[in-house]
């Protein structure tokens, strides 16, 4: 569902919305940076006190709990995918000052400790996506093709508008669909399609992934709403140039996780990895896509 999708007494002003997107930004630009309350509040505008009420409002859960999740799942594809970076330099990459405190923290939400997830990982239980008959037929699809070789590139800044999202569904549509809509009445183009997948679905139950669908833009908006404007960092990035349907997307992006980053010789980076459409599924009357998935990499 779309944090957009509310209704009746449940209704947030577009403005705390706007206030909290800014703040939500601030935190996914690079999860391993200083992130205090205070100065998230800061970047929306409110007052300690009354970020907090608005953000657990907007969000549905507090800024801690969002910021400490967001750290270990990006921390469990860490422990994964990089198995030169000690448990301790992924600790302190992902943004906790102390072994102790993380391994406390990881325990909690994955119910085993980092080293044994580094052993195991999710590889005991299913991936949770499984579950979605279609992507699970796009799975059994994916298996069989081989998966291509990335070009290394590095990319611009680039500024855009977007929409939030929770869930990797065929709801996330109504999200391209508000930015169509947006665009159309502000006489732009929304042909250059990007989305960020915050969120490993090997692990994250699907209702619980975060995705955010965003068009490019020239500079940032002066004004904001149900739409807002960022910018996507640039820098150094591994491109898988990917083609399929409906379904076959994310086992795509486990397979670059799983299969090519661990022998790559590269490490990931704590920016948002990122999709550019060239053909859009969610759009599409075939479901269909065509696409560029770049993974922020670097060689330390």
């Amino acid at each position: 569902m779309s944090i957009y999708d509310v209704g009746g007494e449940n209704l947030l002003d577009y403005h705390q919305r706007s206030r909290i997107n800014n703040a939500l930004y601030a935190i996914h630009k690079d999860i391993s940076a200083e992130l205090t309350a205070k100065a998230l509040a800061d970047v929306a505008s409110y007052s300690e006190q009354h970020f907090h009420r608005i953000f657990r409002q907007v969000v549905g859960e507090s800024v801690h709990q969002y910021i400490r999740r967001t750290r270990l799942e990006h921390a469990a594809n860490q422990l994964m995918f990089e198995h030169r970076s000690s448990v301790q330099e992924i600790a302190e990459k992902c943004g906790f000052h102390s072994v102790s405190s993380f391994s406390h923290a990881f325990k909690q939400l994955f119910s085993v400790s980092p080293g044994a997830w580094r052993s195991t990982g999710s590889k005991s239980t299913e991936p949770p996506y499984l579950n979605d008959p279609e992507i699970s037929a796009g799975y059994q699809r994916v298996q069989s093709r081989e998966l291509p070789q990335p070009e290394i590139v590095t990319l611009e800044n680039q500024p855009v508008a977007y929409v939030r999202h929770q869930g990797y569904g065929r709801d996330i549509r109504q999200a391209w669909q508000t930015l169509q809509a947006w665009a159309a009445s502000e006489g732009r183009d929304s042909t250059q399609q990007i989305a960020l997948h915050h969120s490993n679905p090997a692990w994250v139950p699907l209702p619980k992934c975060r995705y955010v669908a965003c068009i490019g833009i020239e500079k940032p908006l002066t004004r904001s709403g149900v739409v807002n404007s960022m910018v996507i960092p640039g820098g150094v990035h591994a491109a898988f140039r990917l083609e399929g349907c409906y379904g076959d997307l994310l086992p795509y992006l486990s397979r670059i996780m799983e299969e090519w980053l661990p022998q790559s010789g590269f490490k990931m980076q704590t920016t948002p990895a990122l999709v550019c459409y060239e053909k859009n599924h969610f759009l599409a009357e075939d479901a269909h896509f065509r696409l560029v998935f770049n993974l922020p990499v670097s060689l330390m």
